[in-house]
């Protein structure tokens, strides 16, 4: 009797699952979620939008808006931001940390941040020349990358 090998059975299953699971679909910004829409109107008023998506995994969802300007947002389940990306412009200074923006004016005069990215770790930033900065929760500058 021959042994059918588990193994790759196994991986093509969970495989099979796990895009079977992912699911990414159009929205429009009355769909997002409240905290989402609330945090557009505030920060990028009369920005028109191209596109909202929403993109669902197995046991999480995330939110996509990208504005006819290029710049784009993301936000996780709950709607609270978490990358904002303006690759023709500057992250609208209210989002900014005043801690970032400080430090950013002091060592980096003349120079704009262009995406702003936080988790539970830490925030991340992109000045316009490309320089990469890491800051931890209390704002405290812990890796940069030129």
């Amino acid at each position: 009797m021959r042994k059918f090998p588990i193994l790759p059975l196994i991986a093509l299953l969970a495989a099979g699952l796990t895009t079977a699971c992912e699911n990414s679909r159009p929205l429009t910004e009355a769909e997002l979620p409240a905290a989402s829409q609330r945090f557009l109107s505030e920060h990028f008023p009369g920005v028109e939008i191209s596109f909202a998506k929403v993109d669902t995994e197995l046991f999480d969802k995330e939110y996509k808006v990208v504005f006819v300007t290029g710049s784009k947002v993301e936000f996780d389940r709950r709607g609270a931001w978490k990358e904002i990306d303006c690759k023709y412009g500057e992250v609208p200074s209210g989002i900014v940390p005043q801690p970032i923006r400080a430090y950013v004016e002091k060592h980096f005069p003349g120079r704009c941040i262009a995406c702003l990215e936080r988790d539970r770790r830490d925030y991340e930033i992109e000045l316009d020349n490309g320089f990469e900065l890491k800051f931890d929760l209390d704002f405290r500058l812990v890796d940069f990358d030129d």
